[in-house]
């Protein structure tokens, strides 16, 4: 697609499909795709194991110092997978366990600046796609195009209970819209770059949108961005 290369933030609420969209633009424009998320999942993951104590800032420093993290492309599923200190981690990190804590440790400002930083340096070349909670406001504050996602409560709770689900048949429908409601409430009143909608992001609710629906309006934004 002709153009000059640009940078596409999507931040939101959880489980309103930001990395779905993010994937899928990714792919048509021949971009590439950096799930932020999955890097503050990997370093959860690695805190968990560990027993890094989060309130300890000695313990998270030494951690940090000893976590390296890279997106490796799996050219058979066509995607970029999870690699922590080289074990591909792609499925332990989609865990309820890890969605439980995972708002917690990317609440920590070593953790975040942690991350901000790796991030800042993929996007140096444009032509990416990140998905996340800040990174609009903080990461690429100057990014060509801001999408901002959200979705009504309840269809939210059912997009993700069918996610777990899939994986772990004895979730409860509580236990996810109670995941849900307490990660929403951390990542909006975080004292580090808290959820919010930059000023320039343009809002897809997709409550009643399809895939392919809220597939073409981003697509159709991301062409006009990439034309100026």
């Amino acid at each position: 697609m002709p153009g000059k290369k640009i940078i596409i933030t999507i931040d939101g609420w959880s489980s309103c499909g930001k990395s779905t969209l993010a994937k899928r633009l990714a792919k048509e424009l021949g971009y590439v795709y950096v799930d932020s998320g999955a890097m503050y999942r990997a370093i959860t993951l690695y805190f968990i194991r560990n027993n890094v104590d989060i309130e300890n800032k000695t313990e998270i420093n030494e951690a940090l110092r000893n976590i390296n993290l890279e997106f490796v492309v799996n050219s058979g599923a066509q995607r970029s997978e999870m690699f922590l200190n080289g074990e591909n981690v792609e499925y332990l990190i989609r865990d309820l366990l890890i969605a439980e804590k995972v708002s917690d440790v990317a609440a920590i400002r070593e953790v975040r600046e942690f991350a901000v930083a790796q991030q800042q340096k993929m996007g140096k070349k444009k032509g990416i796609v990140m998905d996340g909670r800040d990174i609009g406001t903080v990461v690429f504050p100057k990014a060509e195009l801001k999408i901002f996602m959200t979705a009504d409560n309840t269809v939210r709770v059912e997009r993700r209970f069918k996610e777990l689900y899939a994986k772990n048949p004895n979730i409860t429908i509580e236990e996810v819209k109670n995941n849900l409601e307490m990660r929403d409430y951390i990542d909006s009143h975080r004292e580090i770059s808290p959820l919010r909608k930059a000023g320039d992001a343009l809002e897809l609710d997709n409550t009643h949108l399809t895939e392919d629906q809220q597939f073409r309006k981003a697509l159709e934004w991301a062409q006009l961005r990439k034309k100026k």
